[in-house]
Protein backbone atom coordinates (compact mmCIF):
# COMPACT_ATOMS: atom_id res chain seq x y z
CA UNK A 1 0.00 0.00 0.00
CA UNK A 2 1.33 3.52 -1.40
CA UNK A 3 0.02 7.10 -0.08
CA UNK A 4 -1.16 9.87 -2.48
CA UNK A 5 -1.84 13.22 -0.56
CA UNK A 6 -3.95 11.83 2.29
CA UNK A 7 -5.63 9.15 0.83
CA UNK A 8 -3.95 5.60 1.03
CA UNK A 9 -3.95 3.36 -2.07
CA UNK A 10 -3.99 0.13 -3.32
CA UNK A 11 -2.58 -0.63 -6.28
CA UNK A 12 -2.44 -4.32 -7.90
CA UNK A 13 -2.04 -6.42 -11.03
CA UNK A 14 -4.99 -7.87 -12.35
CA UNK A 15 -5.80 -10.28 -15.12
CA UNK A 16 -9.24 -10.08 -17.08
CA UNK A 17 -10.13 -12.42 -19.51
CA UNK A 18 -12.97 -11.25 -21.90
CA UNK A 19 -13.85 -13.26 -24.64
CA UNK A 20 -11.52 -15.80 -23.13
CA UNK A 21 -8.05 -14.26 -24.03
CA UNK A 22 -5.74 -13.00 -21.13
CA UNK A 23 -5.16 -9.17 -20.64
CA UNK A 24 -2.87 -7.14 -18.17
CA UNK A 25 -4.16 -4.30 -15.86
CA UNK A 26 -3.64 -2.64 -13.08
CA UNK A 27 -6.39 -1.91 -10.69
CA UNK A 28 -5.54 1.37 -8.16
CA UNK A 29 -8.51 2.34 -5.38
CA UNK A 30 -8.54 5.00 -2.91
CA UNK A 31 -9.64 5.04 0.47
CA UNK A 32 -12.25 5.75 0.19
CA UNK A 33 -13.58 5.47 -3.26
CA UNK A 34 -16.23 7.43 -4.81
CA UNK A 35 -16.61 5.58 -7.74
CA UNK A 36 -14.32 4.02 -10.85
CA UNK A 37 -13.32 4.62 -14.39
CA UNK A 38 -11.79 1.90 -17.00
CA UNK A 39 -9.32 3.40 -19.57
CA UNK A 40 -9.09 2.64 -23.03
CA UNK A 41 -6.25 3.75 -24.61
CA UNK A 42 -5.33 4.79 -27.88
CA UNK A 43 -4.14 3.19 -31.18
CA UNK A 44 -0.58 1.66 -30.72
CA UNK A 45 -0.58 2.74 -27.32
CA UNK A 46 -0.82 -0.16 -23.65
CA UNK A 47 -2.22 0.48 -20.31
CA UNK A 48 1.85 2.31 -19.86
CA UNK A 49 0.50 5.17 -21.73
CA UNK A 50 2.50 7.99 -19.47
CA UNK A 51 -0.70 10.12 -20.31
CA UNK A 52 -3.42 8.29 -19.09
CA UNK A 53 -1.10 7.46 -16.04
CA UNK A 54 -1.36 10.91 -15.41
CA UNK A 55 -4.59 11.13 -15.85
CA UNK A 56 -5.10 8.39 -13.55
CA UNK A 57 -3.16 9.71 -10.78
CA UNK A 58 -5.28 12.84 -10.83
CA UNK A 59 -8.50 10.62 -10.79
CA UNK A 60 -7.10 8.52 -7.23
CA UNK A 61 -6.18 11.93 -5.77
CA UNK A 62 -9.62 12.69 -6.02
CA UNK A 63 -10.59 9.59 -4.59
CA UNK A 64 -11.68 7.28 -7.83
CA UNK A 65 -10.71 3.88 -8.82
CA UNK A 66 -8.47 3.43 -11.93
CA UNK A 67 -8.42 0.02 -14.28
CA UNK A 68 -5.81 0.70 -17.00
CA UNK A 69 -5.76 -2.87 -19.25
CA UNK A 70 -4.08 -3.67 -22.23
CA UNK A 71 -6.94 -3.64 -25.23
CA UNK A 72 -4.61 -6.32 -26.85
CA UNK A 73 -2.96 -9.25 -25.82
CA UNK A 74 1.08 -9.26 -26.88
CA UNK A 75 0.57 -11.23 -30.10
CA UNK A 76 -1.92 -8.92 -31.32
CA UNK A 77 -0.12 -5.72 -30.30
CA UNK A 78 2.60 -7.36 -32.35
CA UNK A 79 0.42 -8.08 -35.20
CA UNK A 80 -1.25 -4.68 -35.71
CA UNK A 81 2.23 -2.70 -34.96
CA UNK A 82 3.20 -4.81 -38.46
CA UNK A 83 -0.63 -3.73 -40.21
CA UNK A 84 -2.96 -1.53 -37.55
CA UNK A 85 -5.79 -3.78 -38.82
CA UNK A 86 -6.94 -4.05 -34.82
CA UNK A 87 -6.32 -0.05 -34.14
CA UNK A 88 -9.19 0.67 -35.75
CA UNK A 89 -12.02 -1.99 -35.00
CA UNK A 90 -13.88 -0.11 -32.75
CA UNK A 91 -16.30 -2.54 -32.12
CA UNK A 92 -13.95 -5.70 -31.48
CA UNK A 93 -11.72 -2.80 -28.82
CA UNK A 94 -15.60 -2.06 -27.33
CA UNK A 95 -15.57 -5.88 -26.67
CA UNK A 96 -12.74 -6.04 -24.60
CA UNK A 97 -13.92 -2.85 -22.95
CA UNK A 98 -16.78 -4.17 -21.86
CA UNK A 99 -15.34 -7.02 -20.66
CA UNK A 100 -13.48 -4.92 -18.44
CA UNK A 101 -16.60 -3.36 -17.65
CA UNK A 102 -18.30 -6.35 -16.56
CA UNK A 103 -15.08 -7.55 -14.67
CA UNK A 104 -14.92 -4.81 -12.25
CA UNK A 105 -19.12 -4.99 -11.76
CA UNK A 106 -18.83 -8.32 -10.76
CA UNK A 107 -15.51 -7.75 -8.35
CA UNK A 108 -15.67 -7.98 -4.74
CA UNK A 109 -13.82 -4.90 -4.09
CA UNK A 110 -15.56 -2.67 -6.89
CA UNK A 111 -18.49 -4.02 -8.12
CA UNK A 112 -20.93 -1.38 -5.13
CA UNK A 113 -18.57 1.44 -7.31
CA UNK A 114 -20.13 3.55 -10.25
CA UNK A 115 -18.22 3.06 -13.79
CA UNK A 116 -16.95 5.73 -15.59
CA UNK A 117 -15.01 5.19 -19.19
CA UNK A 118 -12.19 7.31 -20.38
CA UNK A 119 -10.88 6.53 -24.03
CA UNK A 120 -8.24 8.76 -25.84
CA UNK A 121 -7.53 8.51 -29.08
CA UNK A 122 -9.30 5.82 -30.63
CA UNK A 123 -9.92 4.50 -27.56
CA UNK A 124 -12.79 6.97 -27.08
CA UNK A 125 -14.36 5.01 -29.98
CA UNK A 126 -14.43 2.00 -28.29
CA UNK A 127 -15.52 3.96 -24.73
CA UNK A 128 -18.85 5.74 -26.85
CA UNK A 129 -19.88 2.20 -27.59
CA UNK A 130 -19.27 0.65 -24.62
CA UNK A 131 -21.93 3.00 -23.35
CA UNK A 132 -24.16 2.83 -25.36
CA UNK A 133 -24.03 -1.48 -25.55
CA UNK A 134 -23.50 -1.07 -21.21
CA UNK A 135 -26.45 1.41 -20.49
CA UNK A 136 -26.98 0.23 -16.68
CA UNK A 137 -23.69 0.19 -15.77
CA UNK A 138 -21.65 3.09 -17.82
CA UNK A 139 -22.62 6.44 -15.64
CA UNK A 140 -20.23 8.59 -17.43
CA UNK A 141 -17.83 9.05 -20.52
CA UNK A 142 -14.85 11.14 -20.99
CA UNK A 143 -12.58 11.37 -24.43
CA UNK A 144 -9.60 13.23 -24.41
CA UNK A 145 -8.14 14.38 -27.81
CA UNK A 146 -10.17 11.10 -29.05
CA UNK A 147 -12.06 9.90 -32.27
CA UNK A 148 -15.85 9.90 -31.24
CA UNK A 149 -16.67 9.76 -34.90
CA UNK A 150 -15.49 6.36 -34.83
CA UNK A 151 -19.08 5.13 -33.17
CA UNK A 152 -21.04 7.03 -35.82
CA UNK A 153 -23.66 4.27 -35.42
CA UNK A 154 -23.71 4.16 -31.58
CA UNK A 155 -23.52 7.80 -31.00
CA UNK A 156 -27.52 8.36 -30.53
CA UNK A 157 -27.63 5.55 -27.89
CA UNK A 158 -25.25 6.70 -25.85
CA UNK A 159 -27.28 7.53 -22.60
CA UNK A 160 -23.92 7.90 -19.87
CA UNK A 161 -23.27 11.82 -19.79
CA UNK A 162 -20.02 12.33 -22.26
CA UNK A 163 -17.37 15.24 -22.05
CA UNK A 164 -14.96 15.11 -25.15
CA UNK A 165 -11.69 17.09 -24.60
CA UNK A 166 -9.82 18.31 -27.47
CA UNK A 167 -6.88 20.86 -27.74
CA UNK A 168 -8.22 23.84 -29.53
CA UNK A 169 -5.03 23.46 -31.87
CA UNK A 170 -6.14 19.85 -33.18
CA UNK A 171 -8.32 21.41 -35.66
CA UNK A 172 -9.11 18.01 -37.17
CA UNK A 173 -10.23 16.32 -34.71
CA UNK A 174 -12.10 19.25 -33.17
CA UNK A 175 -14.38 19.05 -35.95
CA UNK A 176 -14.79 15.91 -35.84
CA UNK A 177 -15.40 16.28 -32.17
CA UNK A 178 -18.49 18.89 -33.32
CA UNK A 179 -19.82 16.20 -35.82
CA UNK A 180 -20.14 13.91 -32.85
CA UNK A 181 -21.44 16.09 -30.17
CA UNK A 182 -24.46 16.86 -32.65
CA UNK A 183 -24.84 13.35 -32.60
CA UNK A 184 -25.08 12.31 -29.14
CA UNK A 185 -28.06 12.88 -26.56
CA UNK A 186 -28.88 15.64 -23.75
CA UNK A 187 -25.40 16.05 -21.27
CA UNK A 188 -22.93 16.04 -23.44
CA UNK A 189 -20.17 18.90 -23.77
CA UNK A 190 -17.50 20.02 -26.02
CA UNK A 191 -14.46 20.86 -23.95
CA UNK A 192 -11.20 23.10 -26.30
CA UNK A 193 -8.10 23.02 -23.96
CA UNK A 194 -6.40 26.31 -25.18
CA UNK A 195 -3.36 25.85 -27.02
CA UNK A 196 -3.08 22.41 -26.96
CA UNK A 197 -2.42 20.06 -29.67
CA UNK A 198 -3.45 16.43 -30.20
CA UNK A 199 -1.20 14.71 -27.68
CA UNK A 200 -1.61 17.41 -25.34
CA UNK A 201 2.53 17.82 -25.07
CA UNK A 202 2.16 21.86 -24.78
CA UNK A 203 2.93 22.80 -20.91
CA UNK A 204 0.21 22.13 -18.36
CA UNK A 205 -2.40 21.20 -21.19
CA UNK A 206 -2.40 17.31 -20.07
CA UNK A 207 -3.13 18.62 -16.62
CA UNK A 208 -5.51 21.09 -17.70
CA UNK A 209 -7.46 17.73 -19.31
CA UNK A 210 -6.94 15.50 -16.39
CA UNK A 211 -8.74 18.02 -14.23
CA UNK A 212 -11.38 18.41 -16.40
CA UNK A 213 -11.98 14.78 -16.45
CA UNK A 214 -11.69 14.30 -13.06
CA UNK A 215 -14.28 16.85 -12.29
CA UNK A 216 -16.23 15.42 -14.79
CA UNK A 217 -16.34 11.64 -13.11
CA UNK A 218 -16.74 13.23 -9.79
CA UNK A 219 -19.64 14.98 -10.74
CA UNK A 220 -21.45 12.20 -12.64
CA UNK A 221 -19.91 8.98 -10.55
CA UNK A 222 -21.08 10.31 -6.83
CA UNK A 223 -22.51 7.22 -4.54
Amino acid sequence: MTTMSSRSLDRMQVLIHPDGVRLDGELAIPEPANGIVVFAHGSGSTRHSPRNKLVADALNDAGLATLLFDLLTPKEAFSDAVDGHLRFDIPFLATRLEGAIDWVSTEPATRALKIGAFGASTGAGAALVAAAERPDRVSAVVSRGGRPDLARDWLPRVAAPTLLIVGSRDEEVVTLNRWALARLPQNARLTLVPGATHLFEEPGTLEQAANLARDWFLQWLKP
